[in-house]
């Protein structure tokens, strides 16, 4: 234990490795509790007059996004004191009530994957709070870049070969199983988190030290800043709704587009996804100005849009298969979405030195993000009976990259009006930092 907390405090590589490593494993295998359970179709199966696997996923995002809510202000205010205790109370929460989703007979099962996600959605703000404010944030946060992207589409995979090995076992206690299976990964890695050590007085001096916030810090900081965090709001948001979508409804979309599709697929996809987004939130790591980092993480959103809504144009007009459209609309949605995430704010507390915490403006946009994924099931549950899932993933492609991209527009003119008006001095910082 000395040994590995020497290593950490002397050699960059092996931090920057352990991080990468304890946050992807974290993060990974939260996702074993939260989204195994959409790999199943429940075939037959309706309640209210609604398709029954549509009400599990609603279930579980009103869950989730009721968390981030609460996320808002529990990650904001979280000392580094309490973040071990927490994240392993909230990942047991989650696995019982998994349990409970495979013990309790249709259809009372579903408000258990309510509970199940009403504490994942803080999981990640606890996970980065270990990982923000440092030299090396991007490349830290490249692990749970990576996990965002091929956590859910690797878990699909073990889903279907657990489900082979074990025929018995129902589409109703699947969830919980594969749950326990990785309930010691995963403690094993939050045991990785907490012996990461708290950020250098270098780190402090060029990414500015990372504080609990006080209700008083979290107004300051909208005050001054809440029309930019609007608008990056309403991008993330419909980000994670076409995310998500996207995700929940992959068998079915693939099902559609090709028939004899192979169950490998989503794990190849999300691993070429992830091995392409990790090399460019690399890069941003090796941007020091802040006001450079911070445009280039924006341009690198711009690049994503303009992936995702081409490759849908193509795949229309017959230019591209399945695959690579599959392929190509992903990388391009991650390419914008997760430079939001663990990128985009993290810059913006640095460049404009803000008391407060990337966790507050991330649980700002998630929480909005998956209201959105909310209302696109319902909205397709009552007004969209007919339209295929496919035929939906390319409209909302569509608007993604026009609504969007106009969004960012507007964002730059913002924060460049806000850089403009802290003068020459921060500047002049900036550029030497």
């Amino acid at each position: 234990m000395k040994q590995i907390n020497k290593l950490l405090v002397q050699s960059k590589v092996f931090f920057i490795c352990w991080c990468v490593l304890a946050a992807f494993g974290t993060y990974f295998c939260m996702y074993a509790f939260r989204k195994p359970f959409t790999s199943g179709t429940y075939a037959g199966l309706a309640l209210w007059g609604i398709d029954y696997k549509a009400i599990l996923i609603i279930a579980q995002v009103l869950g989730y996004m009721v968390s981030k809510f609460i996320g808002i202000k529990v990650i904001s205010e979280l000392k580094a004191s309490g973040r071990v205790k927490l994240i392993i109370s909230l990942i047991l929460f989650a696995e019982v009530s998994l349990l409970l989703f495979g013990l309790v007979p249709r259809p009372y099962n579903f408000f258990f994957l309510f509970l199940n996600g009403l504490p994942l959605g803080m999981v990640w703000g606890i996970v980065f709070s270990y990982l923000e404010g440092r030299r090396f944030t991007e490349m830290l946060a490249m692990g749970l870049s990576i996990s965002l992207i091929v956590s859910s589409g690797i878990l699909k995979t073990v889903y279907f070969i657990v489900h082979e090995w074990f025929p018995m076992i129902s589409e109703f206690w699947m969830p919980g199983v594969i749950g326990l299976f990785f309930l010691p990964l995963f403690l094993t890695f939050v045991w990785m988190l907490s012996v990461i050590p708290e950020p250098t007085e270098t780190d402090k001096l060029l990414r500015v030290e990372r504080v609990a916030m006080t209700p008083a810090d979290r107004q300051i900081a909208l005050k001054e800043y809440g029309f930019g965090i609007f608008l990056i709001g309403l991008i993330y948001t419909i980000l994670a709704t076409m995310r998500d979508f996207r995700d929940n409804f992959s068998v079915e979309i693939w099902n559609e587009i090709s028939p004899n599709w192979n169950k490998s697929v989503f794990s190849i996809t999300e691993a070429i996804s992830g091995i392409i987004v990790l090399a460019a939130i690399a890069c941003l790591s090796l941007i020091r100005n802040n006001i450079k980092g911070f445009w280039g993480t924006q341009y690198l959103i711009g690049l994503g849009l303009l992936m995702s809504g081409g490759s849908t144009l193509l795949f229309h007009l017959h230019i591209l298969n399945p695959f690579w459209w599959m392929l190509l609309v992903g990388m391009g949605m991650f390419l914008a979405y997760t430079p939001i995430q663990v990128v985009l704010f993290d810059r913006m507390i640095a460049l404009f030195k803000i008391k407060a915490n990337a966790g507050f403006f991330v649980y700002i946009c998630d929480s909005f993000g998956y209201l959105g994924s909310v209302g696109l099931l319902l909205y397709k549950e009552f007004f969209m009976k007919n339209l295929s899932w496919a035929n939906m993933l390319m409209q909302f492609s569509y608007l993604l990259a026009i609504i969007c991209l106009l969004l960012l527009v507007l964002t730059a003119v913002f924060f460049n009006r806000k850089i403009g008006s802290k003068g020459h001095f921060t500047e002049t910082l900036n550029r030497n930092v």
